[in-house]
């Protein structure tokens, strides 16, 4: 679907199963940011020249732009960053470092990204909170009944990825937020997974904090969202300083800062950065989230279907609702599976996918992992299955 607005898809001999780590980037998305180094390059909101005015206009439409994708109520609710990561850090660093004391309890899972887990160990080692764990079911999932049963008077934050990266289970943030917010409990979605796939309306769901990355949802790396609730940002503790962001500074000390959005966005952005990313929301707007979801879920189960006749194969997330898939060939280091398909132009991730804890829930610490997008086809996971079938020639093609 879409395959010709990719360029490097035109010959027809890359077949991208790494969607995950990071999407290929549409024709329409590199063309706005080369028109931001070929046509209007300039600062934003510090020059009074045409160019200046027009990436200004520019970059303030792109928040208008995120706003609506999420359903945010208000534009200064968008916070740019570098990406989840840094996203995820100044929530939990810039408002949850003077929110919390020590004894209380932020619970995650064992499936999470880096990203969402080690800011929270920091806060522990130095603060004394306490971060535990709600138990998965037999499908890797997370349930009401097992987040009720990890709830303590004691916690303060639940902080889950909306989808997950290894196993790519859908978590039903709505509902969790229910629960939480009926005990006062703080709610922070990593959305790094679901933003390009999965319809987000932070208002209906009632998320406190949401964090995700455009280089995951065909858009330019480097460059981010944070989402959080008007009363949260205003008190959340700027983790950087200087230019853009100050109104008032004196030589005795005094400091004023400016409002939301601009007191959390220190220095000069990555324009050409939020430029592309307001493209690639469009982009995704213009082919319509629906018909992503529907076609790449059905491809999934096309692609679980043909993995389920290798009896060499061993798929760990059969039964999950996203569109990730992990597996093994049996007796095979993921990495040398991964190898071996490159030769065939495929391309996997293999690894434990920076999410450490997941050899917990697996019993396996590294796996192959095929995350989809809709510009992939039924023939690529043919393809994908007929080497497969051939692998037994594997070390001789690696070695």
């Amino acid at each position: 679907m879409n395959r010709e607005d990719f360029t490097i898809l035109n010959n027809g001999k890359l077949i991208y199963f790494d969607n995950g780590a990071t999407t290929l980037k549409p024709d329409c998305v590199r063309d706005t940011i080369n028109d931001y180094y070929n046509i209007y390059t300039s600062n934003i909101h510090r020059g009074d020249y045409s160019s200046s005015l027009k990436v200004s206009e520019l970059y303030d439409n792109c928040r208008e732009e995120v706003r609506d994708y999420i359903n945010a109520k208000y534009c200064c609710e968008i916070i740019f960053t570098s990406g989840a990561t840094e996203s995820l850090n100044d929530i939990v660093f810039g408002f949850f470092r003077h929110n919390l004391k020590k004894g209380d309890e932020v619970l995650i899972t064992e499936s999470e990204h880096a990203s969402n887990v080690l800011p929270w160990f920091i806060l522990q080692k130095e603060m004394g909170i306490v971060v535990k764990y709600i138990s998965l079911n037999e499908n890797y999932e997370v349930t009401i009944d097992n987040l009720q049963k990890a709830i303590t008077n004691k916690t303060k934050v639940v902080s889950l990825a909306h989808v997950t990266n290894v196993i790519g289970d859908v978590r039903d943030i709505k509902n969790i937020a229910k629960i939480c917010h009926e005990k006062d409990i703080f709610v922070v979605v990593d959305a790094a997974q679901s933003a390009a796939h999965e319809k987000i309306d932070v208002v209906d769901m009632d998320i406190d904090f949401l964090a995700f990355s455009a280089h995951k949802m065909y858009g330019p790396t480097g460059v981010g969202v944070l989402y959080g609730k008007f009363n949260l940002l205003k008190k959340m503790i700027p983790c950087r300083y200087g230019g853009g962001m100050n109104a008032i500074f004196n030589n005795d000390g005094y400091v004023e800062l400016k409002d939301l959005p601009d007191r959390l966005e220190a220095g000069t952005p990555n324009i050409e950065g939020v430029l592309g990313l307001c493209e690639c929301i469009k982009y995704i707007k213009k082919i319509g989230l629906e018909k992503i979801n529907k076609y790449e879920h059905d491809l999934r189960k096309y692609l679980i279907d043909r993995l389920s006749e290798l009896d060499f194969i061993t798929v760990y997330n059969k039964n999950n609702n996203g569109i990730i898939v992990s597996f093994n060939i049996n007796g095979v280091f993921s990495q040398d599976t991964a190898i071996y398909l490159d030769k065939y132009n495929i391309c996997v991730r293999a690894g434990n996918h920076c999410a450490k804890m997941v050899k917990n829930v697996f019993n396996v610490a590294n796996t192959v992992r095929v995350s989809l997008s809709f510009y992939n086809t039924k023939e690529e996971v043919d393809l994908l299955i007929n080497v497969l079938k051939n692998s037994k020639n594997i070390w001789e093609e690696i070695l």
